[in-house]
């Protein structure tokens, strides 16, 4: 027995194990695209791959990691469970939904699984701006409680983003109003404004707030909103065209602050 536990994690498509000690510290991890085994502590290069031995399918590379920056440096000192990265879309309503599904007949939909839905929606388009170098992290969750649905970091800067589903519904926005469908109008806007300011308080970095309604009918402005952008799931990809704010270096910095939960624990 290593005492080493193998963690998997994927991300953006990419697949890697993490080789862990009992306290959650990182030994080594295996990135299965490259085929190598990344050590951080030569002197348990036996034990890590005694460890990730079920997993490896052919030869690898073993050896030091290819000269980490400071952000990846970071990230493999968090425990496991203070990492946020490998939160899903709508992380905390699957979690939920898995303890309480609810029952199994009901009159109407559960409006958890609406939500849901949506935040998949969102997250996946975001997830696509990877390639464009923007970084995602999903379901952040905050005190009180309350989360961060998504927040993008990109080269156009950072962005809160507030999901909410709008199927075939007509959305009025009025000020800090948004009313979907038939409903009452919430200040909904007030509280995406809100998360981004604790957002930018955790991040000491300007954080924009964004709404994102997912497939609506219609959407229309009486007043429009201040500090707020509000867009729709089909408007997402033209983030990507965002650019001059923060060079890649920045990005990955503020990824690698924003992934670990102890930086959202007093906001």
């Amino acid at each position: 027995m290593t005492g080493l536990r193998v963690v998997p994690t994927r991300r953006h498509g990419r697949e890697r194990l993490y080789v862990c000690l009992p306290d959650g510290g990182n030994v080594a991890w295996y990135d299965r695209e490259t085929a190598r085994v990344n050590l951080l502590r030569e002197d348990r290069e036996g034990d890590v791959l005694e460890a990730l031995g079920p997993f490896l399918t052919g030869p690898v590379t073993v050896g030091p990691p290819p000269v980490p920056t400071p952000a990846e440096l970071a990230r493999l000192t968090l425990h496991p469970d203070d990492d946020l990265a490998p939160n899903r879309p709508g992380e905390a309503l699957l979690v939920a939904l898995e303890r309480e599904p609810g029952p199994a007949h009901r009159l109407r939909p559960d409006p958890r699984r609406r939500a849901l839905a949506a935040e998949q929606t969102v997250g996946t388009a975001l997830d696509r701006l990877d390639g464009a170098g923007w970084r995602t992290l999903h379901s952040v969750p905050l005190p009180g409680g309350d989360r961060l649905h998504h927040l993008l970091i990109g080269p156009g800067g950072l962005f809160a983003v507030h999901t909410l589903p709008a199927r075939r519904q007509r959305v009025r926005i009025d000020g800090p109003l948004v009313a979907p469908g038939r409903r009452e109008p919430l200040p909904l806007l007030r509280r995406v404004r809100a998360d981004a300011d604790r957002a930018s308080h955790a991040l000491t970095a300007e954080v924009h707030a964004v709404l994102v309604l997912v497939e609506p009918a219609q959407v229309s402005v009486e007043q429009p909103p201040r500090s707020v952008r509000v867009l729709t799931d089909g408007d997402l990809p033209g983030l990507a065209r965002l650019g001059g704010t923060l060079k890649p270096a920045d990005v990955e910095a503020l990824h690698a602050m924003a992934r670990d939960r102890g930086t959202w624990a007093h906001v």
